[in-house]
């Protein structure tokens, strides 16, 4: 069913491939991006992020930032830092992080697949964010950044990662947050047709991407309308992608932080929350388990269970769900995270520490401590067809940009 490609990476000389790599776009601040990447010439915000070049309180979507990210990605080909394969293959990139690593085929994915809903979603986009992505990937003329995708493990596919493995990395470094990254080629052409057959009974889901998918196949669609005659083949009909096993990955819980109690005080609303919820103090800090929560308010920790049975339903059984459903909105009045501004989300990476610092400044009243959202619930409400409450899952590590680029011609 899902059908992906080789393509002819652009990719660092080896000895930049460091220097090049960042993160994604979409994590850090303007401000952090020019600290990170102001004293170094290779850093790939310079494409990415290109308003860091430009000058201080530029639009971030003029149309000067997209021409300055086009001229300086033609720059780093021009001056060698990146070169470009003679013929399209596969790659593998393996991650490291706390002795744990994940794998994954770094290919393109089909536009179609993404229209057939062969390739699955569980994420709304946000459309200035989508715009963004689109003029940045038609004006530059290349993805570059991959979608996170997952796939189902399977004995087969193992046998043939366990092949493509025996290569030597093209690339072997650690970043500055301790994350170790490893890229190796597959080459072998008989091993690609294997690879590429493996996954035509699969189907495909976003882990995280969900922009650059949707920008990728807007420029898709613009571009067929421009071409009528178009054949499928072109480059721009795939995108980019790095497709992992889903026995290697871990979601991170993404906490809950509140900056008021909604004009009660902090025993009015214990005594609220108790009506649905066993509450305890307690020192657990991180919920050992689906469907029980932990709270920080008063510079105390307290568990939480609920009293009520838990739907079956993939979306209602979600603790995301149950946390908004069961007290941010009837409760605390938060009926729509995405736009109030009484909210914030802490991705799990940052700790409880971050929860108690943010709730002890006085700057949020509770914190809310979450189980992780597991990869099969992912997949389950995306083969349901369903959309994930907002800030649902927090994947890590994060994919570095600039280690490989696919060009859309």
């Amino acid at each position: 069913m899902a059908k992906i490609r080789a393509f002819r990476g652009v990719r660092p000389v080896k000895d930049l491939a460091d220097k090049i790599a960042e993160l994604p776009y979409d994590v850090v601040s303007l401000p952090e991006v020019i600290e990170i990447a102001g004293e170094n010439p290779y850093n790939f915000y310079h494409v990415t992020r290109s308003e860091m070049d430009l000058a201080p309180g530029t639009d971030p979507y003029s149309p000067e930032v997209y021409k300055k990210a086009k001229e300086t990605f033609d720059m780093f080909k021009e001056k060698g830092y990146m070169t470009v394969d003679d013929t399209p293959i596969l790659y593998l990139y393996s991650q490291v992080m706390d002795g744990r690593t994940q794998t994954g085929v770094v290919a393109c994915a089909d536009v179609d697949d993404y229209i057939k809903e062969i390739i699955k979603k569980h994420e709304l986009t946000r459309e200035e964010k989508e715009l963004d992505r689109t003029r940045h990937v038609d004006i530059v003329n290349a993805n570059t950044g991959p979608v996170f995708l997952i796939y189902r493990d399977s004995d087969e596919k193992r046998k043939l990662i366990e092949k493509a493995m025996t290569a030597e990395p093209v690339y072997d470094f650690t970043a500055s947050d301790g994350i170790k990254h490893i890229v190796r080629l597959i080459e072998d052409q008989a091993l690609i047709a294997e690879i590429k057959k493996s996954f035509e009974k699969d189907e495909l889901y976003i882990a995280d991407g969900h922009h650059r998918a949707a920008s990728a196949v807007r420029v898709c669609k613009m571009r067929r309308e421009a071409n009528p005659s178009y054949t499928g083949d072109e480059e721009f009909n795939g995108f980019q992608a790095v497709i992992f096993p889903h026995t290697q990955l871990k979601i991170l819980a993404y906490n809950r932080v509140v900056k008021d109690l909604n004009g009660m005080s902090a025993e009015d609303f214990m005594k609220k929350l108790g009506e649905d919820f066993k509450i305890e103090k307690s020192n657990v800090k991180v919920p050992v388990k689906v469907n029980t929560f932990s709270m920080y308010i008063g510079k105390e920790w307290y568990s939480m269970t609920p009293k009520f049975d838990i739907s079956s339903d993939p979306i209602e059984s979600l603790d995301v769900t149950i946390i908004q459903k069961r007290v941010l909105a009837p409760i605390l009045g938060i009926n729509d995270p995405r736009k109030d501004k009484r909210i914030d989300f802490v991705g799990g990476i940052r700790g409880t520490a971050e929860l108690e610092k943010v709730v002890d400044s006085g700057e949020f009243a509770v914190a809310f401590s979450m189980y992780p959202t597991e990869i099969e619930q992912l997949m389950n409400v995306s083969d349901a067809g369903l959309i994930m409450p907002p800030k649902s899952t927090w994947f890590e590590p994060k994919l570095r940009d600039g280690l490989l680029v696919h060009e859309l011609d």
